[in-house]
């Protein structure tokens, strides 16, 4: 395939010094065309076929609440890791189950800021008064995104004025310098209008073209990543490939976090939007299979020790209603307890304990008092890929 141009470069100053910004042409790739056949047609296929896989599994499943909750936590967490956040999983689950009112650090508030922006983007997509798809709503989850956390003095909310680079000490030793800011209006404009532009493409390409668009123009002076990868779930049920946020992507972009760089940065360099899209198909296909192996395999779990918990002879009614929400709470406390099922301390306690002696619970701190316990055998099967030494 000859070398596709997919932008042309714009002298700016950045840094107090004269350097060449990238500025990419409108989506989609016409220099040559695109064209969707051979192997990349395969890859197409596949990763629509997977996303109506895990699309029935959602469907089939008693409780889809158990799985947005615990997917869309995970992908929250990757997402946050692949810039630095070093939060795990149970760090999250942990600070939620504590019901503290604030975070116990940095990193866990900046996966909360996640999970707020998502919840915030969707509401407004969900209501027909609310926000359609857009910059002014990506600017409003990028407000959430960083309101008190790293980047809260980078404009939260607001399309950069001045010049930003990746890599590199300065502008003049980057490895990529994003559009210019006099140039952002126009081409977040084009960015916009294909979101909403008829087209032949199929969709889930359209999703890949416009995350690596978003992570070339570089709007924000922070948290482009995280909106760039909070994006792919908006579009995918934006265009109908999923009606809930059950894709944790970032996993596989964690996986192979030096290829997806790379193939990010070729898009701008040689033009390669094909490299990319079967990277980014394989990715889609990938962790869509997973999820799907995930959910029927966390679905299993818990359909064996409901069974396990009922025909256990020290198990009560509210030890069986207790296990019905560990799904969506796999890591409680014994107040956490009293208050939800509006119990007193000791009828709690005898709950937990039976849970405790079915296997079902943890206990995780070894303390006497202000214990915490873990639906164990649910998180381990949940958290694979999220702890910070996991990865190439």
């Amino acid at each position: 395939m000859s070398k596709r141009e997919t932008g042309r470069y714009e002298f700016t100053i950045g840094g107090g010094e004269n350097v060449r910004a990238f500025v990419p042409h409108a989506l989609p790739p016409s220099r040559p065309p695109l064209v969707i056949e051979g192997a990349l047609a395969k890859r197409v296929r596949a990763a629509e076929q997977a996303l109506m896989r895990l699309e029935l599994a959602g469907e089939m499943v008693p409780s889809l609440d158990w799985f947005i909750y615990a997917f869309v936590r995970k992908e929250a967490v990757l997402s946050s890791q692949i810039e630095g956040t070093q939060a795990t999983l149970m760090d999250l689950l942990t600070f939620e189950a504590d019901d503290d009112e604030s975070p116990p650090n940095a990193d866990v508030e900046e996966v909360c800021n996640y999970l707020d922006a998502l919840s915030f983007a969707r509401k407004q997509l969900a209501d027909p008064s609310g926000l359609p798809l857009s910059m002014r709503l990506l600017n409003d989850a990028h407000r959430v995104l960083l309101r008190g956390v790293r980047g809260e003095d980078k404009q939260p909310g607001e399309v950069r004025q001045s010049q930003n680079w990746i890599g590199g000490s300065r502008p003049g030793n980057a490895s990529y310098v994003p559009p210019p800011p006099r140039m952002l209006p126009d081409v977040l404009t084009d960015f916009e209008r294909y979101i909403h532009a008829e087209d032949d493409l199929p969709s889930v390409v359209r999703v890949g073209l416009l995350h690596v668009q978003l992570e070339t123009i570089h709007p924000y002076l922070d948290g482009n990543g995280r909106i760039g990868r909070l994006l792919i779930t908006l579009l995918l049920e934006h265009w109908g490939l999923l009606t809930q946020p059950l894709l944790y992507l970032s996993l596989f972009f964690k996986r192979h976090r030096q290829e997806y760089y790379l193939r990010l940065n070729a898009v701008r360099i040689d033009g390669d939007w094909d490299a990319w899209l079967d990277f980014f198909l394989d990715g889609v296909t990938t962790i869509a299979n997973e999820a799907v192996a995930t959910a029927r395999e966390l679905f299993t779990l818990v359909t064996t020790d409901r069974q396990r918990v009922i025909h256990h002879g020290g198990v009560n009614l509210l030890a069986v209603q207790l296990f019905e929400r560990l799904p969506e709470r796999p890591i409680i406390t014994a107040p956490w307890v009293v208050d939800t099922f509006s119990t007193t301390k000791p009828t709690a306690g005898r709950a937990i304990e039976a849970l405790e002696a079915t296997g079902v619970l943890v206990e995780t701190t070894g303390k006497k008092r202000d214990r915490v316990y873990a639906y164990q055998a649910y998180l381990d099967r949940l958290r694979a890929g999220t702890e910070l030494g996991d990865g190439p």
